[in-house]
This record gives structure tokens, sequence and C-alpha cells, in this order.
């Protein structure tokens, strides 16, 4: 497989001082496996970039490789301009927090901030750590409970204990191993804000690891999308989302449905597609490298939000093409969107999500017998690699 990311994106050496991470064909093996391989990308100074995929991915891997924790086998890694090969992880200007936080229970909140402080050598003054204890709590928002236990804090509160602990140095780079796993659904959204938040005020580099496709997306200026060792895909949310290099990238960053078939024709824009079940669907391909040829199999990949239903028999909405005739099968009540499981004959089941505001969503009840289509230029034609 293709690692993609050294033909989407080119190493930009001439603005260095504008990258804080740089990875030049960096490879990461254990034994005869490579958990990273020949991966290449820069990380802008004073972003907030994710690491996204499965696991075994090679994701944290990779967090890991930044921090120290391992050397590369091979490549170049740097960060802020210098170069990190061979520096051990206590000499690299970077910080980590860890997914379950690594706190020390015989510590009040106070006690675990100033823990890295409290380390240097020479070591400051007890007055400038107390003052330096305070702004941390004070960028968390969490100074009235300088003096509480870690056990009597929520899950939220320790994980911002964390943070402040993780900043108090003043790092570089801040590393972030699936910091929000631990949290409920709820507070995980919350504390998803909290987190952009703080990473604008303080200004320095952000770098999560996470396998939450919604957490990545809610919160990074750029993502790499990870498989088998390599980056597919790196990125803003807005590409990785509208202009997936293909089915995997689609398919791990939101929820898509895929109809296969064989390329007809194409030209250097659009193609069109046949399947086995004699449907034609035209559509715009990515631009990153991919060229449908007549006769290989592509994927059509129309994103449930797209999609127009309409009850069947009745004049289909402006724009939408019609495509197929269904039966609800399923209707989810969501808040502010409602979602549609619609079996068809010739394209199976598609999943459907209409607004709150729509009429349709309201009014359409599993068992309605509908029609189903979308403007051509909603869906793409991508690579089934």
């Amino acid at each position: 497989m293709d690692g993609g990311v050294k033909t989407a994106m080119a190493i930009d050496t001439s603005s260095a001082a504008a990258n804080d991470i740089v990875f030049e064909h960096v490879s990461k093996r254990f034994g005869a496996l490579a958990a990273v391989d020949d991966v290449s990308f820069v990380i802008r100074r004073g972003s907030f970039h994710s690491f996204l995929g499965p696991s075994g991915c090679g994701k944290t891997t990779s967090l890991r490789l930044i921090a120290g924790f391992e050397q590369p086998s091979d490549g170049r890694i740097e960060i802020a301009g210098q170069s990190m090969v061979g520096i051990p992880a206590y000499r690299r200007p970077v910080n980590m927090v860890f997914q379950q936080y690594a706190l020390f229970p015989h510590m009040d909140v106070a006690g675990n901030v100033g823990y890295g402080l409290r380390q240097l050598r020479p070591r400051p003054s007890v007055a400038e750590i107390d003052r330096r204890v305070a702004e941390a709590l004070e960028l968390v928002r969490l100074p009235h409970l300088a003096k509480r236990r870690i056990w009597e804090l929520s899950g939220g509160q320790q994980q911002r204990v964390a943070l402040a602990r993780a900043l108090i140095n003043r790092p570089t780079v801040l590393l972030l191993d699936e910091p929000l796993a631990a949290l409920d659904r709820k507070l995980r959204r919350e504390m998803q804000m909290e987190l952009q938040n703080l990473q604008r005020e303080v200004g320095i580099t952000f770098v999560l690891v996470t396998h939450d496709q919604e957490e990545a997306l809610s919160m990074s200026d750029t993502i790499g999308i990870m498989r088998e060792g390599r980056i597919v895909q790196f990125g803003s949310p807005q590409e990785l989302y509208d202009a997936p290099v293909n089915r995997y990238v689609a398919d791990f960053v939101g929820e898509s449905n895929f109809i296969e078939g064989a390329v007809v024709s194409a030209d250097d824009h659009a193609a069109t597609l046949q399947t086995a079940q004699g449907i034609t669907i035209t559509a715009p391909f990515s631009a990153l490298g991919y060229q449908p040829a007549k006769g290989e199999t592509a994927i059509a990949a129309i994103r449930p939000e797209v999609i127009e239903l309409w009850r069947d028999g009745e004049t289909p909405p402006a724009g939408a093409q019609p495509m197929e005739c269904g039966t609800i099968r399923n209707r989810i009540y969501l808040g502010d969107h409602t979602e549609f499981g619609i079996e068809t004959a010739r394209l199976g089941m598609l999943l459907v999500r209409l607004p709150k505001a729509s009429s349709a969503a309201t009014g359409l009840q599993p068992g309605d017998a509908v029609a189903l289509g979308w403007n051509a230029d909603r869906a793409l034609i991508l690579s089934d690699k």
C-alpha cells in the first residue's frame, strides 16, 4: 500500500521556523514489524494536530517517537528546528498527558502540578514554584482545589490537573495520549472544548493520539489518518471529510454509504460507475492523486446527510437525482437530526440523515415506501484500496 502522505504533502524545509515537528522518512521497527513505516510530515507551530486510526496503526508509536520514549530505526525527527535523533526524553522540549493521567495519590493538587518544577536543577525558589503552580491552576480553572486530594476529584478535574502539571514547565509541544478515553460522553464533549480553548490560550503545539473520529474532527487543525504504520492522508478535518483519498479514509472519518461499480468512463474531474445491478452513478473524484481507469472497480461514497428522501410517487426535492426506491426499516430520532435505514432492492441498506427542520424527518415512519436520490456533485468516486 502506498504511504499516501509523500505524494499528498511535500516537506517544506524553507519554512522550518514555522514548524514545531518534522518527520522525514521515519521508520520504527520492532523485529520484523514496522510499527511506523517511512513516514514524512510536518506539524505547524502553534497548531492542534491529531493522529487518528485503529489499534495497531502506528499512532501511539509516532507519539512515543516525538516524546523520545522510542528512537527511530531510520529517518530524522526535528522539534522546533533541532534534530531529536538520539536525544533522550528528559532532554526534549515536550511533555505528555497520559490516558490514565499518572497523578500521585499521596500529593494534593498543588503538589502534583508543581512536581516537575521541583525536579529542575537549579531548583526554583518556593515562592517561584507557588507562583507558577497558581498560574497553572488558574489556566485550567482549578485555583480553588489546590489543597484537594486526587481521589477527591472528578475525572474531568483529574484531567485538568494532569494538563496543568504538563504545561507548567512550558514545553514546546504537549503530547496527549487518548486523555479523554476514561470520561463519559457528556464530560468528554465538554473537555474537547476545554482542550481546544486551552490550546488557543497557551499557543503551543498540541499533538493528540485518538481512535475517536469525533474527537479528532472537533479539535484539530490537522489530522493524520494512519494505517499499518503509514499515513494514508494528512490534512484539515474538512479536507479529510469532504475529499478522502480512498474508501479507508471515508469510512474512518464520518459515515458513508459505499456503492461498488465498474468504471465505464472518466475524464479529468468525474467518473461514471455502473453497478452489477445496472445502476449508473456519475460523480467527481478526489484530486489527490487518484485517476479512475476504465474497467477498474471503484466506489461511490455518499454521505448520509447528502441523500434526499421523499415518499414514493411524490415530486423529488430540487436538485435531487432520483436513484432508487425502498422501504424504511429503521427510524432513529437523535434530537437535531433523524437517521433512517432504507432497504432497497438494488443498492442494499442505505443510511439517510435528515435535519430536524426537514418535513420528511417527522412525517416518515418505518414501513413507508420512499424514493431517494442526491445531487451528483455531492457524491464522490473513490479508490477501493
